[in-house]
C-alpha cells in the first residue's frame, strides 16, 4: 500500500503545471529546474503558496451552481453557498496550520473525480481577508466562503489539555459549525488540516448516516477509560452517562456531520454543558474530542476506517513516527503532536510523510521536497 502511494505521489510531483495567472500580489521563483513559478506574497506572519494546478470537472459530473449562473463564487457566498448539487466540506483556517489545510484542499480537488463541485466553508477566528486572498490566489477555481470564528464563544469554556495547541479555541470551532454555517447547508463532512485525502470524496459524501448526527470511524478496541479520569468514572452523577450505550473511540478529525440534527437536537448546547462540567470538576484530559465522545459516542454511524487512517503524527507528548493501520487508505491523518511539514523542514521526517510532501505548496520548502521526492 505505501509503494503504490509513493508511486502516486512521485507522479503527482511531475504534474504540477509552471502555467502562471496573475492575481493578488506576486513574485516569481524559480525551481531547481530553472522554471518560474507564481508566488502569492503576505504577510510576515503566513507562509507563502504556489498556485495550484486547475481541475475540472468530469463530463459525468452535474453542473454546479456557477455553471447554472455564470456567477463568481471565490470567496463569496449566496445562494451558491446552498448549491444542493455540491459537496461541502468544512476546515478551519489559521497560520500555524495553513500549511496543512493547503495541501489538504490540494489532495481533495486532485482526487476528486468532480472537483468544481465541492464547495469548503472555512472558519477562521483573524486575518480573515489575508487568508481569503491567499486561498484565491492559490486555488483561482476554488468555490469557498470563509467565516468569522468568535473565539469569545469558547474561550471562558476551555481548560488546560495535555498539548498545548488542543487549548487553541479555533481546535473547538467544529462544536459551533452548524450554527456558523447558513441553514440551508444541511450536511457537511468536517476535516482536520492535518490531512490529505487520496481518493474520491464524493465516496465519503455519499455515506448514509442512518439517523445518527455524525458518522466517523470507530475503534470499539480502544480502552475508552483512558479518555476520562477517576473523578469521572468515581461521580454517581456523571459515569451513568454511557449507560445503554456501547461507546466506542472515534476521531473527530473526519466526521460526515448532518447539520439539521445536529440543530434539531441542540448538540452545540449539549457539549458546551460537557465543557462547564470540566472546568468545575476536572472530568478529561485532552482538548475538544471528550465532550464529543461524552455525547456521541455509542451513537455514531460507523464509516469505514480507510477513511481516517490517524495517529500518523505520533502520541500527543513524543510525536514517535508511525506505520499505517492494516487495510485499504482513503484518508491519511497525521493526528498527534507530530506534524509533515515541521519534521520534513527540521530534515527529519518521518517514513510516512514522504506521501504528504507532494501536496505541498509552501514556497519556502519546496525547493527541500523536491530534492527529497527525487532521492
Amino acid at each position: 500500500m505505501i509503494s503504490t502511494l509513493l508511486f502516486i505521489a512521485t507522479i503527482f510531483v511531475g504534474a504540477y503545471s509552471s502555467q502562471v495567472v496573475a492575481a493578488a500580489s506576486r513574485a516569481f521563483i524559480s525551481d531547481i529546474n530553472g522554471k518560474e513559478q507564481s508566488v502569492l506574497t503576505l504577510p510576515s506572519e503566513l507562509p507563502r503558496f504556489k498556485e495550484a494546478p486547475a481541475f475540472r470537472n468530469g463530463v459525468e459530473c452535474i453542473p454546479h451552481e456557477r455553471h447554472r449562473t455564470r456567477r463568481r463564487f471565490g470567496g463569496g457566498g449566496g445562494d451558491a453557498l446552498c448549491d444542493p448539487f455540491s459537496v461541502h466540506i468544512g476546515m478551519t483556517l489559521d497560520g500555524p496550520y495553513l500549511r496543512g489545510s493547503m495541501a489538504a484542499i490540494l489532495s481533495i480537488v486532485q482526487h476528486s473525480s468532480c472537483p468544481e463541485n465541492i464547495v469548503f466553508h472555512f472558519l477562521a477566528s483573524s486575518h480573515q481577508s489575508a487568508l481569503s486572498e491567499t486561498v484565491r490566489a492559490t486555488f483561482p477555481y476554488l468555490r469557498f466562503h470563509i467565516y468569522d470564528f468568535d473565539e469569545g464563544l469558547v474561550k471562558q469554556r476551555i481548560s488546560s489539555s495535555i498539548r498545548r495547541a488542543l487549548e487553541q479555541p479555533l481546535n473547538y470551532a467544529r462544536i459551533y459549525i452548524a450554527d456558523v454555517l447558513p441553514r440551508c447547508v444541511n450536511r457537511i463532512i468536517y476535516l482536520d488540516s492535518d490531512i490529505v485525502v487520496v481518493d474520491d470524496i464524493v465516496k465519503l459524501w455519499g455515506m448514509q448516516l442512518n439517523g445518527h448526527a455524525i458518522g466517523a470511524p470507530e475503534y470499539c478496541h480502544a480502552n475508552f477509560t483512558k479518555y476520562f479520569t477517576d473523578t469521572f468514572w468515581n461521580d454517581d452523577q456523571y459515569s451513568p452517562v454511557f449507560r445503554g450505550r456501547r461507546p466506542c473511540y472515534f476521531n473527530t478529525g473526519v466526521m460526515v456531520m448532518d447539520l439539521a440534527k445536529w440543530r434539531q437536537n441542540r448538540y452545540t448546547e449539549n457539549l458546551e454543558n460537557w465543557m462547564e462540567v470540566q472546568k468545575a470538576k476536572r472530568i478529561y484530559e485532552l482538548g475538544s474530542l471528550p465532550p464529543f465522545l461524552l455525547v456521541f459516542a455509542g451513537d455514531v454511524e460507523a464509516i469505514e476506517h480507510r477513511w481516517n487512517q490517524h495517529g500518523l503524527g505520533g502520541d500527543n507528548l513524543e510525536g514517535r513516527c508511525r506505520r499505517l493501520h492494516e487495510g485499504p487508505v482513503s484518508l491519511l491523518h497525521w493526528s498527534g503532536k507530530g506534524k509533515p511539514w515541521d519534521r520534513l523542514d527540521a530534515r527529519t521526517p518521518c517514513p510516512l510523510d514522504s506521501l504528504w510532501a507532494p501536496y505541498d505548496l509552501a514556497v519556502a520548502s519546496s525547493t527541500w521536497t523536491a530534492l527529497n521526492m527525487q532521492g
